[in-house]
């Protein structure tokens, strides 16, 4: 009997999707609710697992074609998995009686998973940067390859060793064609690309940049990590803070969390935040909704577990709407200072960066301070620039003195 392999429903306003990729070819055994293709929208990557188990009898919906809710993706032929996985199993039985080669068919099944046995996030990095995931030595089980792997090649470059100088030939401009890679754009990269573009166009935008002095959070970061951790399970890290400084500020200039709707200014009088994450198929912003009534430690939960849902690919399309406000770290990634673009129809974006020590003059004392550069993007229509100052100020004064933020002053 065969089941069909159908696209789901997607989230609210999400009616295509395209494919992404494939996981399995046909003929290939799968299991009950394994991963099979992975499905792109314009908000999310959402992977459809196997609705029985058996052996995917038939691809309808290639790499790359578009597909509708509903649509039939492929089918499988229940109960037809052990006679397939038969043949594998045989295979390393031949090379057992052969002592002196015992460890040659090893690398077999090592550099096997390197192939399509691999994870999608390293086929992903492999197919974006251009690595080869069989060429990377994997730290993984059974020797596959991580994503930390991919990651650490793509850092190390690659290992060429320098022709001489007499066989060296300076490719010509003919040569180019052949060295350039074709990507078609992930659906998700596309919607990004259009809706960044969609906020420069519409959007009067401009940025106000100042610098805080880090040392009282750092310093009670330090004071009570360890108890932190203990109590709540979650590490004390900064967007705690940053987000209660944040919404501390937008309650005192509530231009900066409002927004543009026709001839309408709409003002939230809730404060949902989002939080910028990159992750290798795109940047997404999750929100943390209703962070005003959270404590530190229920905003640090919800942003850790965004991050690792992010990462997986798991967040879904409710995750990401209704945000007032956003930050964006780039210090992360090691920026000093940006000028981060609105998050359309947000009024307001707040930028940090790095944390670097530089000597500043204190009372007429030149000292050390871990300083941070922040940016606050803001839409002009709504936002004049006394009150963006005095949104960013605002924020600089709440870290700088986390009492505030705790005394609500």
């Amino acid at each position: 009997m065969a089941t069909e392999i159908r696209v789901p429903t997607l989230g609210e306003s999400v009616t295509e999707a395209t494919i992404g990729k494939w996981f399995k070819k046909p003929g290939d055994a799968v299991k009950a609710d394994e991963p099979l293709v992975e499905l792109e929208t314009d908000k999310v990557t959402v992977e459809v697992p196997a609705p029985a188990a058996g052996v995917l009898e038939e691809i309808v919906a290639k790499d790359g074609e578009t597909v509708t809710i509903g649509a039939v993706l492929g089918s499988i032929k229940e109960g037809a998995g052990g006679a397939k996985a038969a043949p594998a199993a045989a295979a390393p039985k031949a090379a057992a009686p052969v002592p002196a080669k015992s460890e040659a068919p090893k690398a077999a099944p090592a550099s096997a998973p390197k192939g399509e046995g691999q994870a999608p996030s390293v086929r992903r990095i492999g197919a974006e940067s251009g690595v080869d995931p069989a060429s990377v030595s994997g730290t993984g089980r059974d020797g596959r390859v991580t994503k930390g792997d991919m990651l650490s090649a793509i850092e190390r470059g690659p290992s060429v060793s320098p022709a001489p100088v007499a066989q060296m030939r300076v490719p010509s401009s003919a040569d180019d064609a052949s060295r350039e890679e074709r990507v078609k754009m992930t659906r998700l990269r596309q919607t990004i690309a259009r809706r960044l573009k969609d906020a420069q166009n519409t959007a009067a935008m401009l940025t106000t940049f100042n610098d805080v002095d880090m040392s009282a959070v750092m310093k009670m970061r330090s004071e009570y990590k360890e108890a932190f951790e203990k109590k709540h399970g979650v590490k004390l890290g900064f967007m705690g803070f940053f987000v209660k400084a944040c919404i501390q500020a937008l309650k005192e200039v509530p231009a900066v969390n409002a927004e543009i709707d026709g001839t309408d200014l709409v003002y939230k009088n809730y404060y949902h935040i989002g939080v910028a994450v990159g992750t290798e198929k795109g940047l997404v912003v999750p929100v943390v909704r209703n962070a005003d009534m959270m404590s530190i430690a229920e905003i640090e939960k919800t942003i850790a577990d965004f991050g690792r849902r992010a990462r997986d690919g798991q967040l879904s399309i409710d995750d990401m709407q209704g945000g007032t406000f956003t930050i964006s770290n780039g210090g992360i990634y090691g920026s000093l200072l940006s000028t981060p673009i609105l998050n359309a129809p947000q009024s307001g974006i707040l930028g940090m960066h790095r944390i670097e020590e530089r000597p500043i003059a204190v009372k007429g004392q030149v000292v050390v301070k871990p300083m941070m550069y922040l940016a606050l993007s803001y839409d002009h229509r709504i936002v004049d620039g006394r009150e963006a100052v005095t949104c960013l100020v605002r924020i600089k004064e709440g870290l700088e003195d986390p009492a505030r933020l705790v005394l609500d002053l």
